[in-house]
């Protein structure tokens, strides 16, 4: 019995290892384009900051996915490092743009005051972008997502606020557990892995409040 169940683990393993692999490739083939296509926008003088910003946006999205793929290898292969809290906020703010498609949705970012924290970048990103896309995703139409960051008593704090659809009362204490979820195409692991990961970090995620007309959460990251 436990044989069979040590099979079943290795043959899982070699198709897991057999996926990321396929995958990086693919990865690779995109990124490697990505940069010949910005090679190309430069050598020939085509100033449009919002295209070579969507190039840069499009590789750092593969550098968290291809961080994703290197997760199903391995549960702990963070990579903490000295980063700045205000260009790295700013960062995933424009990559989260991206799934703003054709709703009417107003940002505003601001922070207040800077420094730097020691956390893994990528994974920093997508927590932020998993929340923004959740914001996006609440509003209907038109509505507002708000990026507000400070640091605090050694804390650099970061607060994202949407006017969308309300998150029930009776689903508020649930919404970071694993595999919850009040969407009809969702996994549910999205808010839960990034609580995990930064609970790992000595940081924190909460839903500071979700009403009719806001919804709050709040990462706290210790400064360095």
């Amino acid at each position: 019995m436990q044989n069979t169940k040590n099979n079943e683990i290795e043959v899982k393993s070699q198709q897991i290892r057999f996926v990321s692999h396929e995958i990086r490739n693919h990865l690779s083939v995109c990124d490697m384009y990505a940069q010949i296509i910005k090679r190309h926008i430069e050598n020939d003088n085509y100033n449009n900051p919002s295209v070579l910003n969507a190039i840069d946006c499009i590789q750092k999205s593969l550098q968290i996915i291809n961080m994703n793929v290197t997760d199903l290898k391995s549960l702990d292969l963070s990579l903490p490092k000295i980063i700045n809290f205000k260009n790295t906020v700013q960062q995933a703010v424009e990559l989260s743009k991206a799934y703003v498609e054709d709703k009417n949705i107003e940002f505003e970012c601001f922070i207040k005051n800077d420094a730097d924290i020691c956390i893994d970048e990528n994974r920093f990103l997508s927590c932020i972008v998993n929340i923004i896309k959740n914001a996006v995703e609440s509003i209907e139409i038109k509505g507002k997502i708000s990026i507000i960051g400070e640091v605090k008593d050694n804390f650099a704090i970061l607060k994202i606020s949407n006017t969308g659809k309300q998150i029930p009362q009776d689903r508020q204490k649930r919404i970071f557990e694993c595999g919850y979820t009040s969407k009809q195409n969702g996994s549910g692991y999205g808010l839960n892995i990034c609580k995990q990961y930064l609970n790992s970090q000595n940081s924190d995620l909460e839903l500071v409040k979700s009403t009719k007309s806001e919804t709050v959460f709040k990462i706290t990251i210790p400064v360095k």
